[in-house]
């Protein structure tokens, strides 16, 4: 995933807060912590890397207040010149604006995802409405609109460059698809459910934290943990130590539906419990429920998009998307659902012979590892040994950028986190001159948002002089003291896929911040990462970390071979559970305001089966109650973006393999053609640029399994 949920930047706190520049002056004492706040100057450390040892809860709030003033007195000044809009003085000095507000809310939304509190929750929910209002106090402002859509129309003789173009042209569809041309009273309503649905995503957000902690299995004895490792079974008794559970075991659950330790437990009714769990969240009642919340935010969503034009929200988040509409999308997912859910059910079949009987959901997993230890002779206990955390990352992830773009890395200590187990590295580019900083948080925590995902502190961009400080943020259960972090695949996977979004944001080079990094549409988002999940499996990589955590012993070539043969193995279950959650996302986003559901899992029911995809022993990679992606987390009616980028990513493999894999000429013309671009060009011209051509669908299929009758 590129981001967690991102704060909108807005502004209702800011017009209060400019009314206030005549009072008197602030006291002392108030003048003091004004002073100490270090996000109202720039930060000395290197690449503006934020100052985490001097950042505390309540330095927020505040530089937020002062963030939008400061935000909204730059833009009426663009607003308000006198002088006939220009490229320069109005899209240039809106690029400019706003620096301080930036700021803040970057590095707040990337805390509250990592490390939040109820402090930070609180400020969250606070600051949602109001910047969601700051963002309306610009696009919605009628004499800066003017200024763009003079400029806009006059764009084919203003002899501006292809990304100034571009910016331009941007610029002038934001503001329309934020409801610049509607009328007066229309900007009002606008302006309302904006700020209902920016505290009902934060509201979300915050249950679905709160209940996933809330949820973790306890179990009373040790034996009901059999079939896990020793180091998770001590996991598993810390966690429920910190809990002041002493003598007990917790298994904490991840945002999925499917839990990893469901694979190993031996005891079904254990495995049934977890699930159960699993399943169950938001949406048995309670402080954490969340169906309310969903249908109020589907409700507000589907009105906004009526008001700006829309038959409903899914129309208008993917007019700007590559996918251009949902019928485009619906067809997409229409035609892999069967053959994916027959491809499941032929596993299942599979599964229920190796199990004597019928199987339910909770033991998917556990029968999946036996099936596959049967037909390729390995599970996955005999590779999570060669699978250590560091060397993965250093041998295995870092490795492969070095080989293809030349870059290298070198951990530093000096510089504050926020969290102990962060690290911190400098980047090195081929030329040797420094490229950017990256973090890497591995680690779950009880405080830290579920999944994984990438998200920047610092953007690249030439107009500001300031370059990438990236981060990764994964969720590895964290042994205890001494023993090694040992990987699944998919975690392994899952680390190569985070990269690609981190090289993404990395090798930005252009001019304006608007374009930088991973600012492209949210269906090619992924792309680039999903390509970088290749390098996780190719045999020069895999031989240099996949070793033994005790002996440093490689893994044996034939354990290799078993896991490439098994590649297409279990491709039934893993795409018809992510068709499952894309198919919910898009229903929810494609139905009228009058057409809300008043019982949201009956509504979830009836969606999957008109689909075709419900097969009870494949729940939804995410269910409606904590599908964070579509609810809060910026993907909503965008989910389905995986696979849309997966066709490109699988035919890019094989453009790779064709030309030779793992060399640096690859590499620099993946970073030259598309990797540093950003957003500065149509996405899908930056794809033909380079590959050469449309991606054809053929590579995706035969990867999913789905080419075979």
């Amino acid at each position: 995933m590129a981001h967690p949920r991102t704060l909108v930047l807005a502004a209702s706190l800011g017009l209060a807060f400019s009314s206030m520049t005549h009072a008197a002056p602030a006291s002392p004492t108030v003048q003091a912590a004004q002073a100490a706040n270090p996000f109202l100057k720039v930060s000395p450390l290197p690449l503006q890397y934020p100052q985490f040892d001097l950042i505390r809860d309540e330095h927020f709030a505040p530089a937020f207040q002062a963030g939008m003033a400061e935000h909204l007195k730059e833009v009426a000044q663009i607003a308000g010149n006198k002088a006939a809009p220009t490229f320069d003085n109005t899209i240039v000095a809106l690029e400019k604006s706003g620096s301080l507000l930036t700021r803040v809310a970057t590095t707040f939304s990337n805390l509250h995802a990592t490390n939040t509190n109820d402090t930070l929750d609180a400020v969250d929910q606070e600051m949602a409405p109001k910047l969601a209002a700051h963002s309306d106090a610009i696009h919605l402002n009628p004499q800066l609109f003017k200024r763009v859509e003079t400029l806009y129309a006059q764009r084919a003789k203003a002899g501006l460059d292809a990304e100034s173009k571009h910016l331009l042209e941007k610029y002038y569809e934001d503001f329309v698809r934020a409801g610049a041309k509607l009328s007066a009273a229309d900007k009002e309503k606008l302006k309302a459910l904006n700020a209902e649905i920016a505290t009902l995503e934060s509201a979300f957000t915050q249950k679905v934290l709160k209940e996933l902690n809330a949820s973790a299995l306890v179990l009373d004895k040790r034996e009901e943990l059999a079939g896990l490792p020793e180091n998770a079974i001590n996991a598993a008794a810390t966690a429920a130590k910190e809990r002041g559970l002493d003598g007990k075991y917790v298994i904490a659950l991840q945002n999925t539906t499917g839990q990893p330790a469901l694979g190993e437990l031996t005891n079904p009714q254990v495995r049934a419990r977890l699930m159960a769990a699993s399943l169950a969240r938001g949406s048995h009642g309670g402080e954490f429920d969340t169906q309310d919340t969903v249908k109020r935010i589907a409700k507000a969503r589907a009105e906004q998009a009526v008001l700006l034009g829309y038959e409903n929200f899914a129309a208008y988040s993917l007019a700007d998307q590559t996918a251009k509409n949902p019928s485009n999308v619906n067809q997409l997912l229409a035609e892999l659902a069967k053959p994916a859910v027959d491809n499941a059910k032929r596993e299942g079949a599979d599964l229920e012979k190796i199990a004597g009987g019928p199987i339910t959901a909770a033991d998917w997993q556990f029968y999946t590892d036996k099936v596959r230890a049967q037909r390729y002779a390995f599970d996955e206990k005999q590779l999570k040994p060669y699978f250590e955390l560091n060397s993965v990352l250093e041998n295995g992830v870092f490795f492969a950028a070095t080989k293809l773009y030349g870059i290298t890395f070198k951990e530093r200590k000096d510089l504050p986190v926020y969290n102990p187990d962060v690290r911190t590295f400098d980047v090195i580019d081929a030329n040797g001159k420094p490229l950017a900083i990256f973090l890497f948080d591995m680690y779950a925590r009880g405080n830290k948002q579920g999944g994984a995902w990438m998200n920047e502190y610092v953007s690249q961009s030439s107009l500001l002089g300031t370059r990438p400080v990236v981060a990764n943020h994964l969720n590895i259960p964290k042994p205890p003291a001494g023993e090694p972090t040992l990987l699944t695949f998919d975690e392994v996977t899952t680390a190569f896929h985070e990269f690609g979004h981190a090289l993404h944001g990395m090798f930005s080079n252009v001019k304006y911040p608007r374009f930088s990094g991973t600012n492209v549409p949210r269906d090619f988002v992924e792309y680039p990462s999903q390509v970088n999940e290749m390098w996780a499996v190719w045999p020069e990589v895999l031989a240099n970390y996949a070793k033994h955590y005790k002996t440093g012993a490689p893994m044996p070539k034939e354990l290799l071979d078993k896991v490439t043969a098994s590649g297409k193995f279990n491709k039934g279950f893993v795409t018809t559970e992510y068709l499952a959650a894309s198919l919910l996302d898009q229903k929810w986003h494609q139905i009228k305001p009058n057409e809300v559901p008043t019982d949201v899992l009956a509504f979830e029911a009836a969606a999957l089966k008109e689909a075709g995809v419900d097969y009870a022993l494949v729940p939804p990679r995410y269910r409606t109650t904590y599908f964070s992606h579509s609810f809060s987390g910026g993907y909503s009616a965008g989910y389905y973006g995986y696979l849309w980028a997966e066709k490109l990513d699988a035919d890019s493999v094989v453009w790779f393999k064709e030309n030779g894999g793992l060399l640096r000429k690859n590499g620099d013309w993946f970073r030259k053609t598309l990797l540093s671009r950003g957003g500065t060009a149509d996405a899908m011209e930056l794809f033909r640029n380079f590959r050469g051509r449309d991606a054809v669908i053929e590579p995706l299929l035969e990867r999913r399994g789905l080419n075979k009758k």
